[in-house]
């Protein structure tokens, strides 16, 4: 049987109830009229005031992919995950701050976050925090293209520039990792800068800042190498999620629309061969590099697997993580904690009103990405029919 087609396992932490809901629901994203039609609904800021629109949300898309509002709720998802061998990532999805207020507002959660994975290091190895969190697009993108900036503009930059030291030292003295996500392409210079920066200072003994990679972007594997040169060089240690990516029509449209060479990828198969690269890479200088492989895609993840065995490498090292997104892919992570390996799932939480962007990316992810619905679909269903035999 090939490795990640063991549904039993993927769906054991699953009661027969669950396991139907989550049937129904992936039948209903596999329709990409009735997708866009929710979509659509989903985006009208009164939609979730309307009576019964809240509890079919909380029952249905919400349940499946968000861990709950609270950090409460979302430790109990954790702590239950865990019994099966997989960690969990607990990801504030709140989105569309603006002011300084709402940006220290989110640093402070984050903060909050560190002290929750201190006390829960098994459950909550890594805290995450997305760089426009902490600050507007507009200003890391004045930093990364060298505009020229206002004073006021520059106070906002300095804000923002303490807002990553405060979190990533807090990771430090708590002993937390801390991974940046990434943004879209325009804005990204700044924030890896900013992430260098981090890992200058806080990563000399160990791996405490980890920044994205988005290999759908052509540019990305060579940017790996350099930055590999450039630690050795200096002397610190460097962490990457590599995943492939989520903005690649927007960067397509901008590219087109404003007259540059679009940043990404010719073709799917690009994206792949990259991807791959940048895990072998990695793993082969991992004495310098930590790995979180954020990824669905069940080639990449028994790659992984291969090349830890190639390298002799621990399943359980520290140093290397598989990862997937809550709600989908249970046959990866579920199969890989089994094994022994490092996974953690992406666990968000927040108000539903307010994690309804997250919510609407995580249906046209599965809508838009071949084969990922069926995919889910046919596990679901091998499933439910192996314990109607059992």
């Amino acid at each position: 049987m090939p490795l990640f087609d063991d549904a039993q396992t993927a769906f054991e932490s699953k009661s027969d109830k669950d396991l139907k809901k989550a049937h129904m629901l992936f039948k209903l994203i596999a329709n990409p009229t009735l997708t866009k039609m929710g979509t659509w609904m989903f985006k009208i800021p009164f939609a979730t005031n309307i009576p019964l629109v809240k509890p079919v949300i909380r029952n249905t898309i919400y349940k499946q992919f968000v861990g709950g509002e609270t950090t409460a709720e979302c430790l109990k998802v954790a702590k239950e995950l865990y019994k099966y061998g997989v960690s969990s990532i607990m990801d504030y999805s709140v989105e569309g701050q603006e002011s300084e207020a709402e940006f220290d507002s989110v640093k402070e959660e984050i903060l909050r976050l560190i002290k929750i994975a201190k006390d829960n290091p098994n459950e909550l190895p890594f805290v995450v925090f997305k760089p426009t969190g902490f600050g507007r697009k507009d200003i890391y993108e004045k930093v990364g293209k060298n505009l020229p900036m206002t004073d006021e503009e520059k106070q906002k930059w300095q804000a923002i520039r303490n807002r990553f030291d405060e979190v990533c030292k807090s990771g430090f003295e708590k002993d937390v990792t801390i991974m940046i996500d990434a943004e879209e392409s325009w804005m990204q210079d700044a924030a890896d800068d900013l992430a260098d920066e981090m890992m200058q200072k806080y990563n000399k003994e160990r791996c405490i800042v980890c920044n994205t990679l988005q290999m759908y972007r052509h540019d990305r594997l060579d940017y790996l190498k350099k930055m590999f040169e450039k630690a050795e060089r200096e002397n610190y240690l460097l962490g990457y999620k590599v995943v492939r990516g989520a903005y690649m029509e927007k960067e397509r449209e901008r590219a087109e629309a404003e007259n540059y060479p679009s940043p990404i990828q010719p073709d799917k198969a690009s994206t792949d061969r990259d991807y791959n690269l940048a895990l072998e890479f990695i793993v082969e200088n991992n004495y310098r590099i930590s790995l979180f492989a954020g990824t669905h895609n069940e080639y990449s993840s028994e790659l992984l697997t291969e090349l830890m065995r190639k390298y002799n490498i621990p399943s359980n090292i520290h140093k290397i993580w598989f990862g997937q997104l809550y709600g989908m892919s249970d046959n990866i992570s579920f199969k890989l904690g089994n094994m022994g390996y490092n996974i953690a799932k992406y666990l968000p939480y927040g108000p539903i009103k307010e994690v309804m962007p997250y919510l609407i990316r995580r249906a046209q992810e599965n809508t838009s990405v071949a084969g990922q619905t069926g995919r889910e679909l046919s596990l679901i269903e091998k499933e439910i029919k192996r314990r109607k035999q059992a």
